[in-house]
């Protein structure tokens, strides 16, 4: 997988399960989405899903995806398997897949995700994504599952996260500005770098918190599930609507 994020959290797996996978708690701290819907049940396929996200005031990108999930495992541990993909022409993401593992520690949770995606638009399109795209991924799925955290440990919800996050932003901006037009240069300069590599407080989310990288510098394999999991354009068709309500 192209992309991987590890945040320990100290809570009870249960609670942890159910604020990411229930699609109404997902898309309440995971930043990449703006809403999550469930679609019509397959005839014997997995669950399937639509996704939006607001890229800006009128316009939404949306897709739609597959996903399973392993509750009961032998060694103790849950995984959630998915696949997407959008044919919205604005979505550099053409289709993906990924996995979230739950992984039960003294204290609480190793909560991590490895997931990557092909981008559309040719060869400007694999440069963005390099340079540009990826990482801003890499960054919003690692600020989201601290947001997750300090929701499962705090009691913070995602929405107070949010605006902790914006309100100490604007801070940190507003005194970069002050000492920019007030101080001396060496004083400005100081305060710049304060404003921008201090530490965010511990309420607010943050990205640095998680890991970028599997702690071996070596990815763990994606789950079997991911292997038998049809992507949403390889999925039956839906049963009909009296079959699918039996």
């Amino acid at each position: 997988m192209g992309l991987y994020i590890e945040a320990r959290i100290r809570t009870g797996l249960d609670l942890l399960w159910q604020r990411t996978q229930d699609p109404a708690e997902h898309c309440r701290w995971d930043l990449r989405f703006t809403e999550i819907h469930p679609l019509p049940p397959l005839l014997g396929g997995p669950a399937r899903f639509r996704y939006a996200t607001r890229v800006a005031p009128f316009v939404r990108i949306t897709g739609t995806g597959v996903n399973a999930g392993e509750r009961a495992r032998p060694d103790g541990t849950r995984t959630s398997a998915l696949r997407f993909a959008s044919a919205h022409p604005l979505s550099l993401i053409a289709e993906g897949r990924g996995y979230w593992r739950y992984v039960p520690v003294p204290g609480g949770v190793r909560f991590l995700t490895g997931y990557d995606y092909r981008p559309r638009w040719g060869p400007a399109g694999r440069l963005a994504d390099r340079f540009a795209f990826r990482p801003l991924m890499g960054w919003a799925t690692a600020w989201s599952f601290d947001r997750l955290r300090l929701w499962c440990e705090r009691g913070i919800s995602p929405e107070s996260a949010l605006r902790r996050a914006l309100a100490e932003a604007v801070l940190r901006t507003a005194a970069a500005a002050a000492a920019l037009l007030a101080a001396p240069p060496p004083a400005a300069a100081l305060a710049c770098a304060a404003a921008l590599l201090l530490p965010p407080l511990p309420t607010t989310p943050a990205a640095r918190r998680c890991l970028r990288r599997p702690p071996a510098r070596t990815e763990p394999a994606p789950p079997a599930l991911l292997g038998r999991l049809a992507g949403p354009a390889d999925a039956p068709a839906p049963a009909s609507s009296a079959a699918a309500h039996r």
